[in-house]
């Protein structure tokens, strides 16, 4: 048994709504080719309260999406070459997202293969938010889309029987990825979490500015 979730289930803490995002399947069809991928590894921002967020220091042009309301995609391009794909949460106002770090292609292999030629191995294929977002083929085209309608080109299914599978002691939490200063203390923000063992998880480093 499969369902999507609608407004009022993003419209949480990230903090919440991230570790019930593992197992999930993200879904696109862009021009016409269809991917979906298991998502293994996420991680919570929360906005003004948090220093690793790209909204910390308030609303700009960039995070307008991230202010919700929750539900839609926030966007960006980093390091002049990448984009990377987050899940709007939270109440509207509060700038609160999860990035989508990695996962495991499920469906659409070959189509896959044919977006990251690079990847060594399949299990590389979207190991990294800017390879699941690439893999996915979402870019900046895509930011701000509304992912509950069920004909949205982008949505999240919860897949029951992998949630089941998943019980909270298979999954891991600790510092998010490529975050610096206080918002990359893993003890006070330890808002990364993984499915325990997952082989597509991404290999944590720390970093040198805030991501989100």
């Amino acid at each position: 048994m499969s369902w999507q979730p609608d407004r009022s289930w993003y419209s949480r803490d990230a903090r919440e709504v991230a570790p019930e995002l593992l197992g999930a399947h993200i879904h696109t069809a862009m021009d016409d080719v269809a991917v979906t991928i298991r998502l293994t590894e996420v991680e919570a921002y929360c906005g003004t309260m948090d220093p690793g967020s790209h909204a910390y220091r308030g609303r700009t042009k960039r995070t307008a999406v991230m202010f919700g309301p929750a539900g839609h995609l926030y966007v960006y391009f980093t390091y002049g070459m990448h984009w990377c794909m987050n899940v709007v949460c939270g109440p509207e106002g509060e700038a609160s997202a999860v990035l989508l770090r990695a996962g495991e292609v499920v469906t659409g292999l070959e189509a896959a293969r044919l977006r990251r030629p690079a990847a060594r191995t399949d299990l590389d294929l979207a190991r990294g938010p800017a390879r699941l977002a690439n893999t996915l083929g979402v870019a900046g085209e895509s930011n701000g889309v509304d992912i509950t309608p069920a004909t949205a080109p982008v949505r999240i299914t919860l897949e029951q029987p992998v949630r089941d599978a998943v019980p909270n002691l298979e999954i891991s939490t600790g510092p998010r990825v490529g975050v610096s200063g206080p918002g990359g203390d893993g003890d006070t923000y330890p808002w990364r979490y993984w499915i325990t063992g997952d082989p597509t998880v991404s290999q944590y480093r720390r970093g040198g500015g805030r991501r989100r």
